[in-house]
């Protein structure tokens, strides 16, 4: 009788004890993310990536142990509405924030992903660069740089409030996100904080710890630097954003930032005014001057990265330190890409390779495996569903991208896209725009890519196998006129998909 009552006693704290167990068992914690962010990061200019010019040890480490994808693309090659696009899950012309022109913000009142995670118990933050002009929205906490802001002594706004602060900007943006982990965060909530860099966006300004870095070495010229744009059209030659041309004393470091404290100033001067003498000295003329901006311009765009690669360092430490790199998925990425130096440019906007194809990094532990490598057609505008589907949360149906994370798992959905679309706006009829790029759409699929510059006209047709600089295009031989019909269908498919607006920039089923 004693051995059934312990018996019983056994099997009642047994059945007491199983509803906790089965819950613990089926109900893990769910994954933090750091989504780091740069400005004009071209994955060029990455070890991991094959750069030649640079190596970025940091970021090799997420890609190392995680996922590197090979092919993610923007879907309109310029900062706000890149990171419009991120937030919202939708193209441009949805999201309502189409270019950086003056005056118009970022509607912060619609549907973004950061307001969803916060609605299913997330804890979001903001630090960094926004750029969208309108305070953020769906974060518990920003700490943001106003506008562009600059590479020294921001001022920025800590939830709205304008706090001045000292000091070398990548540094302070990269201090401010591991004090938010270390001592701002919930730390029974899941997070998710997007960390997002001003670096290395023009005019590619160095912080002290970098202004030696590649001093008495020659970079690697792009084979495409003294492009005469012979193959393409109107739109290439018109731009206004050539090494050449285009770059001012300000970006040349011909002339110091005009907001650098006493040190600082002497320390900018310590490292450039030798240089500048002797550049002022020589007289450089022709394509010895174009080589002399090259060099001074990709060394401080190649600092700067090294200066971002620097703070990722202390954050994947940071986590290592404290117990939850296993528990959270950290992501890497840039707005768009950029010239460097490629077809003598730099800057971003246009559909050719350099500046639609973006970095992207992801390292997922136990989920995604290590060192492995995607080349499935990706885009910013997958990132929201993204970061949902991480967070268990379902994507709305209005959003127009697609979660990734069947990719981070090594399984390509059969049904994955064949081709992307892109649109970019900001070229203005009465005053032109900024580097004066003309508005165009296109599509690109593994091979091909179609690109309409329909203010002008004009198409240029692309074989990226036979032609990866999109030196000539084929638009006009007769031999491909199947091809470019088949194109154009598709791009009056993804539009319509898209639900691009009815109007002039839109290419019409009839017009085929």
């Amino acid at each position: 009788m004693k051995h059934l009552v312990t018996l019983a006693c056994g099997i009642g704290l047994f059945l007491w004890l199983l509803p906790s167990v089965a819950n613990s068992a089926q109900v893990p914690k769910r994954p933090n993310v750091i989504f780091i962010f740069t400005d004009d990061h071209a994955s060029h200019a990455m070890s991991c990536y094959g750069s030649k010019i640079n190596t970025t040890p940091n970021l090799d480490r997420i890609a190392s142990e995680g996922m590197r994808f090979q092919n993610c693309f923007c879907t309109n090659s310029i900062c706000g509405p890149s990171r419009a696009v991120i937030l919202t899950g939708k193209h441009s012309h949805l999201n309502g924030f189409k270019t950086n022109d003056a005056g118009k913000d970022f509607d912060g009142a619609q549907q973004t992903f950061p307001k969803l995670l916060q609605q299913s118990g997330y804890q979001t933050a903001m630090i960094g660069k926004w750029h969208l002009g309108s305070a953020p929205t769906g974060f518990d906490y920003s700490d943001v740089l106003i506008g562009q802001g600059p590479y020294y002594n921001p001022p920025m706004l800590q939830n709205g409030k304008k706090v001045q602060r000292t000091g070398y900007t990548t540094e302070i943006i990269t201090d401010l996100a591991v004090d938010w982990l270390d001592k701002g965060r919930d730390k029974d909530k899941p997070f998710v904080l997007m960390w997002q860099h001003k670096a290395p966006h023009r005019e590619w300004t160095p912080g002290p710890k970098q202004f030696e870095l590649y001093k008495n070495v020659t970079i690697p010229e792009p084979a495409t630097l003294f492009d005469d744009y012979s193959g393409r059209g109107t739109a290439a030659h018109k731009q206004d954003m050539t090494i050449e041309k285009t770059m001012t004393r300000f970006d040349l470091k011909l002339d110091p930032p005009k907001n650098l404290n006493a040190e600082q100033l002497a320390a900018w001067h310590k490292a450039y005014d030798a240089e500048n003498a002797e550049f002022e000295k020589a007289k450089h003329s022709g394509k010895d001057l174009v080589r002399w901006k090259y060099q001074r311009y990709i060394k401080d765009y190649l600092r700067c990265v090294a200066g971002v690669d620097e703070g990722v360092g202390r954050v994947l430490k940071y986590l290592d330190d404290n117990g939850l790199a296993e528990n959270t998925v950290v992501i890497y990425s840039s707005d768009q890409g950029f010239y460097l130096g490629d077809h003598g440019w730099f800057d971003k906007r246009f559909m050719y390779e350099p500046s639609l194809r973006m970095p992207l990094l992801v390292r997922w532990p136990g989920v995604t495996k290590p060192g492995s490598l995607n080349t499935d057609l990706v885009q910013n505008l997958d990132f929201a569903e993204t970061f949902l589907d991480i967070a268990g949360v379902a994507a709305p149906s209005d959003m127009q991208g697609r979660s990734i994370v069947p990719l981070l798992k090594g399984q390509t959905p059969t049904d994955w896209r064949k081709s992307i679309y892109y649109h970019y706006y900001e070229f203005f009829s009465d005053r032109g725009a900024p580097h004066d790029v003309r508005r165009h759409y296109g599509v690109r699929t593994d091979r091909y890519k179609l690109i309409h510059f329909y203010n002008e006209d004009e198409w240029e047709l692309f074989d990226l196998q036979n032609d990866p600089d999109e030196m000539k295009s084929i638009f006009a031989d007769t031999a491909n006129a199947d091809l470019v019909k088949q194109l154009q269908a598709e791009i009056v498919r993804l539009q319509k998909q898209y639900q691009v607006p009815d109007d002039r920039g839109k290419l019409k089923a009839s017009e085929l």
